[in-house]
């Protein structure tokens, strides 16, 4: 260890006499710019550059923008939470080698994030003290196989203490001081690069694992780091507060070295190439270098809290927290310019209000923010959306889709809000129905129901408490973890389920692989095929050498029959699941055995590698020579599905206008989906119109064309359609009509499909035939998802369409005049309506189509309905006659009457009621056929001694059924066989309320 340390310490002087003294040119040339107004405040914004421009002119960093919040293709997670999450493929050795990312090496950025659900949520702790946040900027600098701790410590240091001129006195470092159960050392190397700099030993401390070994996950690159604190009180030994969880000396930058991959079995292993990855909290920081002692009282806030004032009725914030903050005002200041950070962001980045995942959680944020900003701030409706310009002010510079999103922000914002306002007075009403059939004496609240209002109504757990406490109730707390714990396993394992579907390879295969030498796949063949002089699409053969087989997590040279495996050839053309477009399946033969077929399940692209997911049918080695063979109807399906899902998203924009964005998109042999934002469902004359632009491109049999441009080029296409996605460069460019060369040429829109893709496509338009939308409806609030189906399918849903037009038609000529149908026609056809209503709902056909049928069924079912209930009354007017006449001037009335009705047995108890204001009345109806007992009765709101629901309850229980209803009115069903049962039950029923009668009276 000793000449370890030796070494660092020379290695150090070294790199401190020659990489800092350049490094010091670039940072005199950067101070000189940067410092020329050192006499003036560090503004948020100065900060959030002053970093950028660092590391980008004196350490050569490339500045990479922010990802969405919204993380690419990573189902662990809800958001993206961290700085590094972008670059995870990278860590894991898995970035497509095409890609700009791959040759990342020194990046710079401020990368946007939310922590809140998953495993980092800080939601509930916001608003209770100065420093919690639910979006917060993290600034960062990495390095993948470039520099490492030497350098990394070393420019963190000069950029704290010189550029920004924090005091060194008031600076602490922490360094992972090992773990005997991992089997890690201490990180001296560490240590000693901090004191070699001159920071005091008693400024450089070590701690274990909890605070110093940083971890991705459960399983994948991870290591030791080492984080740098700030004492806010200074000139004192502060060195036992570092990570004592005190405000008075926080975390500001965590330098994180990864050094290890964790394997599926706990254990470490050495990674191939040695990365760092640093974070630092926008927030933090400029708390900090404005003198502050509170986030909120930086310029990040102070705005958005003066604007809060304006909108509410609450004194000025005074940056109170605990028993000091009265009322929670303060808090409520702090709850709500959080949140409305939040909220603007992950809006803009495509997240909405929903009801699962991401979208969830949003929805508890800004129903949060909306009850502090009622209830407690007493703000009118519409002041939250009313902040959203002041968000743009203060963040836009860095984050311009905040300006350019403004207003659909605000929209989403209010219709949620009025949402909300409406669920509060459903929920309220479900409190009181569960409270009024509590046993008094119990004081603890189911926490199902407190579960469903919080999971399927978005409720704040907070608001549930405050209104149980109202009638001095509370939620079981452990029961509702245990929900909660068993809502999240549900999830969790989902998600496990999702990722399982193939042998992924890891990060030390990939770079086994790499060593070796194994060149990635040539995935080319995939893109092999014409279109023959009979219409027909001819896919050419490929043979292929199996280059390495992978299982059980590690690389091997054969494979036994029956063995589940990834197997990776020198060439494919299966295409694998990427672009939203599904994976091709179909089969492969080895040389010589033609009659043995090994299927391939599944294909996914691994870092440039293709990764075949077979079952092998006997042994495979590498090195054997392989002949694929194409599943040709399934890929052919996928091609036409995703040529028409690039023409449906130009005729949405041309029909719609420039603010409809792609949200999604998926592609299978069978149907396509695609999402996009936009205010409100389409409405019938809309799907009519998207569909019939379809149409007219797909009748031109226009030509598709497709060219690989370099992507710096290809962005400059007017008119072109891109989604948040990592593009390769060279990029495929697919047009519709228009050859790409022209749109390279032209400055003008072409008015014509053209999107980045690495999908497979038609060559022609034609091959689509047809296309049908079969469903659109929104997923959350401003996005709404289509369904279509092409070809054969949308024939088929045409036909469908016009089989249900018909049949609706000629139910409605069947209705005729009130007069003319008795009450069981009516029935009839009223049930008749019934189904075919299920029909529209559930068959594929035009959605336009859909609507409107749903529009004239409803109509025509509001029309017999009516005639039902005018039949019902005059049946019941009848019956109630014939059995006045019968049992005339009797306090309690109970009868048998023959209808099959429940409906006309209680307005005919209701007619006989209103004719016998004191009587007790009570009907039978046997329904011989069935065996049922239909059971009606009323008693007179005065008559306190009978309760009509004990009567009927009573009645029906006998005969084996239930009953219920109210003290006044009731009605359930009973089961019996014999007549005789039937006299029996009459004469009990009659008794029934004279026994009450008679034990009230003594």
């Amino acid at each position: 260890m000793a000449a370890r340390i030796g070494l660092v310490k020379q290695l150090h002087c070294a790199f401190l006499n020659t990489k800092l003294s350049t490094l010091s040119t670039g940072s005199r040339r950067y101070s000189s710019r940067s410092y020329s107004q050192a006499n003036k405040e560090f503004t948020s914004k100065r900060v959030r550059q002053t970093f950028i421009d660092f590391f980008r002119v004196g350490y050569e960093h490339r500045v990479v923008p922010s990802s969405p919040v919204r993380p690419r293709g990573d189902p662990s997670l809800l958001f993206v939470n961290a700085g590094m999450n972008q670059f995870k493929p990278i860590l894991l050795g898995c970035a497509d080698p095409r890609s700009e990312m791959a040759s990342y090496r020194r990046v710079v950025n401020s990368q946007k994030c939310v922590r809140a659900g998953g495993k980092h949520n800080d939601l509930e702790d916001v608003g209770r003290d100065v420093y919690h946040h639910t979006f917060f900027e993290m600034l960062g600098n990495w390095s993948f196989g470039d520099y490492f701790k030497v350098e990394a410590c070393a420019m963190a240091w000069h950029l704290l203490t010189e550029e920004y001129g924090i005091p060194a006195e008031r600076l602490y470092v922490s360094y992972f001081a090992g773990d005997a159960a991992s089997g890690l050392p201490a990180d001296e190397e560490t240590r000693q690069i901090w004191l070699s700099m001159g920071v005091r030993p008693d400024h450089v401390l070590p701690f274990g694992m909890k605070d110093n070994f940083w971890e991705m996950g459960e399983m994948g690159p991870c290591g030791p780091c080492t984080e740098i604190h700030y004492d806010h009180i200074g000139n004192r030994k502060a060195a036992s507060l570092v990570n004592a969880d005190t405000p008075d000396v926080v975390e500001i930058w965590n330098l994180v070295f990864m050094q290890y991959n964790r394997e599926g079995d706990g254990s470490l292993r050495a990674l191939p190439q040695c990365s760092v990855d640093t974070g630092m909290g926008l927030e933090r920081l400029v708390t900090v270098l404005q003198g502050k002692r509170s986030n909120y009282d930086t310029d990040l806030f102070t705005p958005l809290l003066s604007a809060i004032h304006q909108c509410s009725k609450a004194p000025a914030y005074q940056s109170r927290t605990g028993e000091a903050d009265e009322r929670r005002v303060d808090m409520a200041y702090r709850v709500v310019a959080d949140h409305i950070r939040t909220l603007c962001v992950c809006i803009a980045d495509g997240v909405y209000p929903g009801m699962n995942g991401a979208e969830l959680v949003l929805r508890r944020i800004l129903r949060r923010a909306m009850r502090f900003s009622a209830e407690v701030l007493q703000a009118p409706e519409g002041a939250l959306a009313s902040l959203v310009p002041t968000v743009a002010h203060i963040l836009g510079d860095a984050y311009p889709e905040l300006h350019t999103e403004s207003e659909m922000i605000m929209d989403l914002i209010n219709l949620n809000e009025a949402q909300f306002l409406s669920s509060l007075k459903q929920g309220r009403r479900v409190i009181d129905r569960t409270l009024s059939i509590m046993d008094r004496d119990t004081a603890v609240f189911p926490a199902s129901v407190a579960w469903s209002l919080h999971r399927n109504l978005g409720f704040p757990l907070e608001l549930i408490d405050l209104m149980l406490e109202e009638g001095g109730k509370k939620v079981d707390k452990k029961e509702m973890e245990f929900l909660e714990d068993e809502y999240e396993k549900l999830r969790c394992q989902s998600e496990e389920e999702d990722g399982k579907r193939v042998d992924q390879l890891d990060v030390h295969s990939l770079a086994e692989l790499q060593n070796q030498g194994v060149p990635h796949t040539d995935d080319s063949p995939k893109y092999c095929y014409t279109l023959g002089p009979d219409g027909r699409y001819v896919f050419q053969p490929c043979r292929a050498s199996v280059v390495a087989l992978y299982t059980g997590g590690s690389l091997v040279s054969e494979v036994g029959e029956g063995q589940r495996c990834g197997v990776i050839l020198d060439r494919t053309s299966f295409y694998a699941e990427q672009g939203g477009q599904a994976h091709d399946q179909g089969y492969f033969t080895k040389e010589g055995l033609q009659d043995v077929l090994f299927p391939v399940e599944c294909v996914r692209l691994v870092g440039g590698y293709a990764v075949h997911q077979v079952t092998a049918a006997e042994t495979v080695r590498t090195g054997d020579q392989v002949q694929l063979h194409l599943d040709e109807a399934r890929r052919l399906g996928c091609m036409v599905k995703h040529t028409a899902t690039h023409i449906l998203n130009f005729a949405l924009r041309e029909l719609l206008g420039p603010s409809v964005n792609q949200r999604g998109s998926h592609v299978t042999a069978n149907r396509l989906r695609f999402d996009f934002s936009v205010k409100g469902s389409l409405s019938v004359s809309q799907l009519q119109q998207v569909e019939e632009l379809v149409q007219n491109i797909i009748k031109q049999n226009a030509d598709v064309h497709i060219e690989e441009v370099s992507l710096s080029r290809a962005k400059k296409i007017a008119g072109l359609r891109t989604v948040d996605e990592v593009y390769p460069d060279p990029v495929r460019v697919v047009s519709v009509a228009v050859p790409v060369s022209d749109l390279l040429t032209s400055n003008k829109d072409k008015h014509t499909s053209v999107e980045f893709c690495c999908g497979t496509h038609l060559l022609r338009t034609g091959q689509i035939m047809d296309l049908v939308i079969v469903s659109e409806r929104q997923i959350v609030k401003g996005i709404s998802r289509i369904i279509a189906v092409t070809g054969d399918e949308a024939k088929e849903a045409r036909e469908a369409g016009q089989a249900l037009q018909d049949e609706v038609e000629s139910l409605a000529a069947r209705i005729g005049v009130d007069n003319t149908l008795s009450l069981s026609a009516a029935q009839r056809l009223s049930k008749e309506f019934g189904l075919l209503t299920e029909a529209v709902e559930s068959t594929p056909i035009p959605q336009w189509q859909r609507r409107e049928l749903q529009t004239r069924l409803k109509a025509l079912q509001r029309s017999t309905n009516t005639t039902i209930r005018k039949l019902e009354i005059r049946e019941a007017a009848l019956r109630a006659k014939e059995l006045l006449d019968k049992h005339s001037n009797k306090t309690v009335l109970v009868d048998l009457v023959q209808t099959d009705s429940i409906s006309v047995l209680m307005k005919t108890v209701n007619q006989l009621s209103k004719n016998t204001p004191d009587s007790l009345v009570m009907l039978l109806s046997h329904l011989q056929p069935l065996g049922k007992v239909l059971c009606a009765c009323q008693v007179p709101k005065a008559c306190t001694s009978v309760s009509a629901s004990e009567w009927a309850l009573s009645v029906c229980a006998r005969l084996g059924g239930n009953a219920g209803g109210s003290n006044v009115v009731a009605n359930g069903v009973g089961n019996v066989t014999d007549v005789t049962d039937i006299t029996e039950i009459l004469h009990w029923a009659e008794e029934f309320p004279h026994s009450k009668t008679r034990n009230w009276t003594n």
